[in-house]
């Protein structure tokens, strides 16, 4: 299953994004052409919800994080569920490479309304008032049991950032 987060509000103190999943592994990982006629892939996703996360800061052209206010650099992050000791429950964790393990580590997707309920994680809910998300706990809750049924469909899950 594939994630997709595209950042479609870049504020000074937050970034909203919309969240779409794919319902299967892209033809890549089918080991089939982009062109497969069975869809997949980044194209056949479909909304789910809302996200929330700290700052949008421009990487690739010099900028640098700030220690819990700076959302994660675009990219492709492989998902699993892992227990959160700072939260007390089973949360969507993203793992990346060393670079990022090293910078970004503990990374998660939790519920919360506000910028403020973020050190770097992905908040999801309805942003259905400025700057904030609503529902959170339920689309957190939505979101895991899409995970767990992927993962029991022996399906990886991605989740890929623009």
């Amino acid at each position: 299953m594939e994630l997709i987060l595209e950042r479609i509000a870049k504020r000074k103190t937050y970034t909203i994004g919309r969240l779409s999943l794919t319902p299967d592994p892209s033809p890549i990982e089918r080991g089939e052409s982009k062109a497969s006629p069975k869809g997949g892939g980044l194209e056949g996703a479909s909304y789910f919800c809302d996200t929330l996360e700290p700052t949008w800061r421009d990487y690739k052209n010099g900028a640098y994080k700030v220690k819990g206010r700076s959302a994660i650099p675009e990219g492709r992050y492989a998902v699993v569920i892992s227990w959160s000791p700072k939260f007390k429950q089973w949360l969507p964790i993203l793992l990346g490479g060393p670079e990022f393990n090293k910078k970004w580590q503990g990374i998660r997707i939790h519920a919360g309304n506000t910028a403020k309920d973020t050190q770097g994680c992905i908040l999801v809910g309805r942003n259905q008032l400025v700057g904030q998300l609503l529902e959170s706990r339920k689309w957190l809750y939505e979101l895991k049991q899409k995970i767990v049924e992927a993962k029991g469909r022996g399906e990886a899950v991605w989740l890929t950032i623009k």
